[in-house]
């Protein structure tokens, strides 16, 4: 991890999360529900009257803070994801589709899913620091000596009880998520590699 990352890297980083950001918009435009912090982040809104991506925003802020007691250390990586995916899903929202019709809702959530992503192949390759709720997972699991699907599990529900109970949107698109996200972010590993492949030089023998 670097604060002084090559111009590439930052880029791919910076679009990356931009484009995570986008994602989770189109989520809370579908209407259909959406990623488990995302609905702790409308809970969030719901009661103070913020804006999604401000209230992600400040949720990040939170979990930076939890950071300090589990002694995790930020990265580039961890203050640009804090910053670029709030600043995305508010900048993007007021232009994306919000569908009544429920088969363009699914539409809208699997895309957003995908492009999470994608967003999120391009973040890890630049491998800058963690994000601020990965950070807390693997924190959580060194302290605890548990094994990281069960912490990862045990913070994902409850952030999505938490969310709901403040009024965050619990629907279908939650339980997709939670189904597609592993996948899409394969996926988003492969693109990303399959894009920056070095071609093999031929010489002749």
């Amino acid at each position: 991890m670097t604060f002084r990352p090559r111009g590439v890297t930052f880029f791919f980083l910076c679009f990356g999360l931009i484009v995570f950001g986008v994602g989770e918009g189109m989520l809370i435009a579908a209407g259909a529900g959406v990623s488990p912090w995302t609905v702790f982040a409308q809970g969030i809104a719901n009661i103070t009257g913020l804006r999604i991506g401000l209230a992600t925003f400040f949720v990040s802020a939170a979990v930076l803070l939890l950071w300090i007691p589990l002694r995790q250390r930020p990265g580039l990586g961890t203050v640009m994801n804090a910053l670029l995916i709030a600043g995305a899903m508010d900048l993007s929202l007021p232009y994306l589709p919000a569908p009544d019709n429920i088969a363009l809702k699914l539409v809208e959530t699997l895309m957003g899913i995908l492009l999470v992503g994608i967003g999120s192949g391009m973040y890890l390759i630049a491998n800058l620091g963690p994000g601020p709720r990965d950070g807390l997972m693997t924190g959580l699991q060194r302290l605890s000596n548990l094994p990281i699907a069960w912490v990862r599990m045990s913070i994902e529900v409850s952030v999505v009880v938490l969310g709901w109970l403040l009024g965050g949107t619990v629907g279908v698109g939650t339980v997709l998520y939670a189904l597609g996200i592993g996948w899409s972010v394969a996926t988003g590993l492969a693109v990303v590699a399959y894009c920056s492949r070095t071609p093999v030089p031929v010489t002749n023998a």
